[in-house]
């Protein structure tokens, strides 16, 4: 608030000085340009675009973006209130962290920065009532920022202490049986791991991480499947018989086949 109400006092100081005459011809150009850029910063996404000469819809004076009205147009937004990735919307009291706008037609209006979700999570969290289990989370969250190292290199701690599961435990192929520390070994700018090497191809323990397709317990897998890697009495769960550790569809004997 403080921030907008100094722009807001540099504006009328500017404008009364411009049409006072106070200030310089060269100056005026710059003060000119100044005034159009504090209040025009900039095209709105092609999202909002039809809110272009209508300010107050997002903004509040002295202010600035207020949230109240991003939730008033958008609070039934069941798309992304239904959806795992997306559900935390609903308990998030502030859109411009992450939201930004004036930056063009073709701007995406989202930007995913794990961090700040920490940092809003935690200002939330210390408005908690004194003795709450959410106050004392705060407080072994805010130790834990203060005397821990990030678990490796891709990752910053920021991010590290948020609650993946809670958001991508529908995307998790590992089923839980790695437990729910992802950040222990993956990033948040993607799934992959560089540095992940496979097992042993000698290892044919495969299920104890690898789930078979649904078409692997029908007919398809006896009819097909086992008969194109010249493995016709193979089980299920033997899938060292025909599978290697490169891909999936990198079949033994074969070569890369792809039938679905």
């Amino acid at each position: 608030m403080i921030r907008w109400t100094i722009v807001t006092l540099v504006l009328i100081t500017a404008a009364i000085a411009y049409g006072a005459g106070w200030i310089p011809n060269e100056a005026k150009e710059f003060a000119a340009h100044s005034m159009h850029q504090a209040v025009n910063p900039g095209d709105l996404s092609a999202a909002h675009a039809s809110l272009a000469n209508n300010c107050q819809a997002c903004h509040t004076p002295v202010k600035g973006v207020d949230t109240a009205k991003c939730i008033l147009c958008h609070a039934n937004n069941e798309s992304i209130l239904q959806r795992q990735p997306t559900a935390f919307h609903s308990s998030v009291n502030t859109c411009k962290e992450c939201h930004l706008e004036h930056r063009g037609l073709d701007a995406k209006l989202s930007q995913m920065d794990h961090s700040l979700l920490t940092g809003i999570g935690m200002k939330q969290m210390q408005k908690a009532e004194s003795g709450s289990e959410e106050l004392a989370a705060y407080l072994r969250l805010s130790e834990k920022l203060e005397t821990s190292v990030a678990p490796h290199s891709r990752i910053g701690l920021e991010e590290s202490v948020l609650d993946c599961a809670s958001c991508h435990s529908n995307d998790d192929r590992h089923q839980s049986l790695f437990g729910a520390n992802c950040a222990q070994c993956h990033a948040t700018d993607r799934w992959t791991i560089p540095e992940y090497k496979h097992p042993s191809a000698k290892s044919n323990d495969c299920s104890q991480c690898h789930q078979a397709p649904p078409s692997h317990y029908m007919m398809h897998f006896n009819m097909i499947s086992a008969r194109v890697a010249g493995k016709p009495h193979a089980r299920v769960d033997q899938c060292s018989q025909c599978h290697q550790t490169t891909s999936w569809n990198d079949i033994k004997r074969v070569g890369w086949y792809k039938h679905h």
